[in-house]
């Protein structure tokens, strides 16, 4: 480091973008020049996981350290689902105010708000201002689902008090005169291919219905670079003193909208291009550390909050444009999935002068960094809080290439699977093997599954039965944890 200020920590955390989406994971087709520099000056991970293959499970197992499945609300939230993260829960950025961080949020949140049938023409309690951070300029929920508007602080932004904004997840109690999907299609830019048949905002069809709020209400088109802004702009005014963002990108979750300058950008289709974007805008967050001189102070940790998916309700041709490029890359399955698709994601770590770049097989979680960053901040943490989180700092540091001997995986519906060493064990599940409307493989099958991932990483041969005592001791294992009031272990 160069003064004596303890390090800044930046966590640019990607929406569905895959472990084979980026070029340093080994795509070709769609440019990340700025993700491929990343890794170049980074400790790349080829077995960092997310908590969860849905968004909401693992931004709650980000922000507190413990496994969705321990909270019976981290699930994919509706846009008026109130906060699920107790406001007397221990958090990440409580850990970096207790060290005397500045905090922000900036991007997509989707952790709840409010208590229940929130107000939005009145000041939202509890928040993230609640939980920890000091500054926050934040989407609700999703791109996909309303209220499509930003809210700033406990404000949504830009709402006239004329203009009341409702909102609704009820079919049966829709708003009259808004433009609605059925009734209102020749508005439609784009069309839905499952769900996100409620309100039309912006010519795109959603996932509930809001009334109101007219000029308030964001563009699709700009919302990277409204984001983007935000987030340098809080570096700029926060680079006296050690500070603590996590930008949570948009992209490439749906609907999937580039800005004017991507639009086209690639030979995949708005997925290709929005990735094209996500890539530029983490380029621009690099550049203004540079440019501040901040570069070799700053933690940079960029990673995803689950696997990929292509048709994801829209028909933006993702499935028809995406030619040889995989985004999984090696791996099985995606979002959703039991299968590593849906969790195993780009995972690295910049920090100049003190992690030398090069590639890691360690094993480490999302949810180790909370415990893993108050080592590398020197940051004590109270004994009851991040029960999940393992300090994983001298893997993240380059020092050592084992990481945890173990990790939980969730899918959706709270399945879980374990990780433990170089195996994956999947236990049997009900339910269809390829979901209906995404086709991605869920993992679910009536037998146990092993797999060996130094030989089979795509996780195509299932070794139960030749090795049955591993399979069975794996099951009893994780019974074991998922049973266990806290798992702070390797």
């Amino acid at each position: 480091m160069t003064n004596s200020k303890k390090p800044n920590v930046i966590i640019m955390y990607a929406d569905d973008l895959g472990y084979g989406d980026p070029g340093c994971y080994g795509a070709s087709s769609i440019p990340t020049p700025n993700l491929d520099q990343l890794a170049e000056q980074s400790l790349k991970f080829t077995d960092g996981y997310a908590p969860a293959a849905t968004c909401t499970p693992s931004r709650y197992s980000l922000l507190t350290g413990n496994y969705p499945w321990r909270n019976e609300n981290a699930h994919i939230l509706a846009g008026d689902a109130p906060l699920i993260i107790e406001e007397d829960a221990y958090t990440l950025p409580d850990m970096f105010k207790e060290a005397g961080y500045d905090t922000g949020i900036v991007g997509k949140w989707h952790l709840g708000l409010g208590e229940g049938d929130i107000d939005w023409n009145e000041e939202i309690r509890p928040c993230p201002l609640d939980i920890g951070f000091d500054y926050s300029y934040i989407m609700a929920a999703t791109n996909d689902r309303v209220p499509c508007v930003y809210i700033k602080g406990r404000e949504v932004e830009g709402l006239k008090e004329d203009d009341p904004i409702k909102v609704t997840y009820d079919r049966d109690e829709k708003f009259s005169g808004i433009p609605t999907y059925y009734e209102d299609s020749e508005l439609l830019d784009l069309k839905s291919s499952h769900g996100h048949d409620m309100s039309i905002i912006n010519g795109i069809g959603r996932i509930g219905y809001m009334k109101g709020g007219k000029e308030a209400i964001w563009d699709d088109e700009d919302m990277a670079e409204v984001f983007l802004n935000k987030a340098t702009s809080f570096v700029a005014e926060h680079q006296e003193e050690p500070f603590f963002l996590y930008y949570a990108l948009h992209q490439p979750h749906v609907p999937r909208v580039p800005g004017e300058k991507f639009k086209g950008s690639t030979e995949h289709g708005p997925r290709g291009d929005v990735i094209a974007e996500l890539d530029w805008c983490v380029g621009q967050m690099l550049n203004k550390l540079g440019e501040l001189g901040l570069k070799e102070d700053t933690i940079v940790i960029f990673t995803s909050d689950n696997g990929p998916v292509l048709d994801d309700g829209y028909e933006d041709q993702a499935e028809e444009l995406k030619g040889d490029h995989a985004p999984a890359g090696p791996l099985r399955g995606g979002k959703y999935s039991l299968y590593d698709g849906g969790v195993r994601v780009p995972f690295m770590v910049r920090w100049p002068d003190m992690v030398e770049p090069g590639e890691s097989s360690a094993l480490l979680g999302q949810v180790d960094l909370l415990c893993s960053l108050s080592s590398l901040i020197d940051q004590p943490l109270p004994e009851e809080a991040a029960r999940d989180s393992f300090d994983v700092s001298p893997a993240l540091l380059g020092e050592d290439n084992t990481g945890r001997t173990e990790l939980v995986n969730e899918a959706i519906g709270a399945k879980v699977a374990l990780r433990q060493e170089n195996w994956a064990y999947i236990p049997p599940y009900d339910g269809p093997a390829v979901m209906d409307t995404t086709g991605i493989e869920t993992g679910n099958s009536s037998e146990p599954q092993l797999y060996n991932l130094n030989k089979d990483i795509g996780q195509r041969n299932n070794a139960a039965d030749e090795f049955p005592d591993k399979a069975k001791k794996m099951s009893d294992r994780l019974h074991e944890i998922l049973n266990s009031a806290r798992t702070r272990s390797r």
